[in-house]
């Protein structure tokens, strides 16, 4: 299966620098079963993306409709994911995983920094403390059969 993570980070601080997770996010799944890309099937944008605008539309899309549905359905949350990858690979293999993605966000936000606290420095003169600006960020993060997590964008 196919499937990309929506992960949300707050930033309540730029220097120094203040980065909570939330525990929660999204994965969203493509709807059809994925095949190596070929000529064949290379159009099938429900097999090969992940966006929610693209899949809704697909006839087997599925709606979670409460607790039991999460299992099946088409959009489903981290945590979700996080227990599968449990089951299947063990405790280690999660927690190296979340390490993983941990070190992607925030090698992400570190590359861009100094540039945003100059930037803040620039439009908040007075704020000494650090205190007049917050970000809420969407990490987009796909993870490879190696339970390898690569950042697509940041929203």
């Amino acid at each position: 299966m196919k499937y990309d993570l929506r992960l949300y980070v707050f930033i309540n601080g730029i220097n120094p620098l203040r980065i909570y997770l939330y525990k929660d996010g999204l994965a969203r799944f493509a709807t059809c079963k994925y095949q190596k890309p070929s000529e064949r099937n290379l159009d099938n944008l429900y097999m090969h993306l992940t966006n929610y605008a693209i899949n809704k539309e697909a006839d087997n899309y599925v709606e979670a409709s409460g607790p039991t549905s999460e299992a099946v359905a088409s959009k489903r949350s981290y945590q979700h994911v996080l227990k599968l990858i449990e089951e299947k690979h063990g405790l280690e293999k999660r927690q190296q995983l979340e390490a993983g993605i941990a070190d992607v966000l925030i090698k992400s936000i570190c590359m861009v920094q100094p540039h945003v606290h100059h930037l803040v420095r620039s439009s908040q003169p007075d704020d000494l403390e650090n205190q007049l600006c917050f970000q809420i960020l969407g990490f987009d993060i796909m993870i490879d059969h190696n339970l390898r997590p690569f950042l697509i964008e940041i929203n």
